[in-house]
């Protein structure tokens, strides 16, 4: 163990641990409690959206039954074994593409944490303000690891949310169920084993990535539950010789690993996606749809993007295609682009035009580059910037500084319509009421029994006779 690290024979994970269990959350403010509410209901709202996806459908059909003292699958009947039922609350939320996202980590931390204590806060009473707290330390791990360990070149191996979220999902849980520091250490050092995800998806569209996040929860229950069997992990599991960082950076762990150390918590710099595509796709497609406001018509002759080179680094978010699956398509910075300036709009529906004979020409006259303005910006801000050249001469431009996220506004309605169309307006008029008053709750379970439907839709029987 790097002696650097290890200070008075305390491991970083300890430290980690103690800080994760610790009283500094309490002292957070309503600002971080009401965005760790908007990010619970986006996630919400994404895992509803997607509930009759084929890789939602597919995580629900495993999960087996367990009567009275089961977990709630979102948008489904019946009980659960708890951890089947955070497999599929993760997938579903998964399901979009359109998760909250945290640039530093290049990590989706809302997904591994909310079907984590959603599942455990049914298994044991809690109330909703220590659940709020557990996912803002979740959010809070992930991050701080996150940026310590995802490089460019790390990032285009293995997925970013596989490497990170066992930490912050098996924190959360560990400060949600009150474990004592030695126990949490144990489940966090076991989670960090389950490390996963390769990065091979976006060159083949495989769906392998939806389930990511669903490997990730129950590992981490799995630690969880082992750990309070008495099981043990390695305290040297960040900075060891064959830790995190050698492991997978190859590099030495040399900067401290501090939750809560700076001037807000990590959670306020997570964003919710306006549009269900990759993270680095958001603002060059923001960008297209500006000016393409400016083109009246004309016919665009050769388009150049300019955004960060992690964007153009990133597997498959410089592919032209062709594209086979619509998840090529969602990672494609080039054929988002292409698709917001053939179609007017930027929506889950481009994504269903990969054979688009002007989005096929647009793709052919397309250029991505780095930009080293935009570049030495990343991760605290994502600009981009869309030029066309028309076939009349003119040159057009648009420019972003930043992306542009999904404001409260917009995550409340695309949550009241999700939740309506599911649950019925009735449900979901309570489900919203929840949410909102989640930190004043006394029993944090009824947000994921509220979830769940009373019968199982033809799609569901369906879904599950085959």
């Amino acid at each position: 163990m790097d002696q650097k690290q290890c200070l008075d024979g305390v491991s970083v994970a300890q430290r980690v641990v103690a800080a994760g269990l610790g009283p500094r959350v309490h002292a957070v403010g309503g600002d971080v409690l009401l965005r760790a509410r908007m990010c619970l209901m986006d996630y919400l709202s994404c895992a509803l959206e997607a509930r009759d996806l084929p890789w939602p459908a597919q995580a629900a059909a495993l999960a087996v039954a367990q009567d009275a003292v089961g977990a709630h699958v979102i948008g489904r009947s019946g009980r659960f074994v708890a951890a089947d039922a955070a497999f599929a609350n993760a997938v579903a939320g998964h399901g979009l593409v359109r998760e909250d996202m945290h640039a530093g980590s290049v990590a989706h931390l809302g997904v591994v944490v909310w079907p984590t204590l959603l599942a455990l806060a049914e298994r044991h009473r809690v109330t909703g303000r220590a659940l709020l707290h557990a996912a803002i330390v979740g959010y809070e791990t992930g991050a701080v690891i996150g940026r310590a360990v995802m490089t460019e070149s790390l990032s285009r191996l293995f997925r970013p949310t596989g490497l990170v979220g066992p930490y912050a999902a098996a924190l959360a849980g560990a400060r949600l169920l009150g474990l004592d520091a030695q126990t949490a250490c144990h489940a966090f050092a076991l989670a960090g084993n389950c490390s996963a995800g390769l990065n091979e998806w976006p060159h083949t569209g495989g769906s392998e990535m939806y389930f990511h996040p669903g490997f990730v929860v129950r590992n981490a229950m799995t630690c969880l539950a082992l750990a309070g069997q008495g099981a043990t992990g390695s305290a040297s599991i960040l900075e060891g010789e064959a830790g995190l960082f050698a492991a997978y950076a190859r590099t030495p762990l040399t900067a401290e690993l501090a939750l809560f150390a700076a001037d807000q918590p990590e959670i306020m710099a997570v964003f919710n996606k306006a549009v269900p595509a990759c993270n680095f796709a958001q603002s060059p497609c923001q960008a297209a749809l500006s000016v393409m406001q400016q083109v009246q018509g004309r016919r665009i002759a050769a388009i150049r993007i300019e955004t960060t080179r992690a964007a153009v680094a990133y597997p498959g978010c410089a592919a032209r295609g062709p594209f086979e699956r619509a998840l090529q398509a969602k990672m494609s910075i080039p054929f988002g682009v292409a698709a917001v300036l053939a179609r007017g709009e930027v929506a889950e529906a481009n994504y269903s035009c990969l054979d688009d004979a002007e989005i096929s020409r647009l793709l052919a006259v397309t250029t991505l580059a780095a930009d080293p303005d935009y570049t030495a910006a990343f991760p605290r801000r994502q600009g981009a910037r869309v030029s066309l050249r028309l076939e009349d001469g003119a040159e057009l431009s648009a420019a972003l500084d930043d992306v542009i996220a999904a404001d409260d506004a917009l995550i409340r309605a695309r949550f009241t319509a999700a939740a309506g169309a599911v649950l019925g307006e009735a449900a979901a008029q309570r489900l919203t009421a929840c949410v909102d008053g989640l930190a004043d709750a006394d029993d944090a379970g009824e947000v994921a029994r509220l979830c769940a439907v009373s019968l199982p839709s033809k799609t569901e029987t369906f879904v599950r006779a085959q």
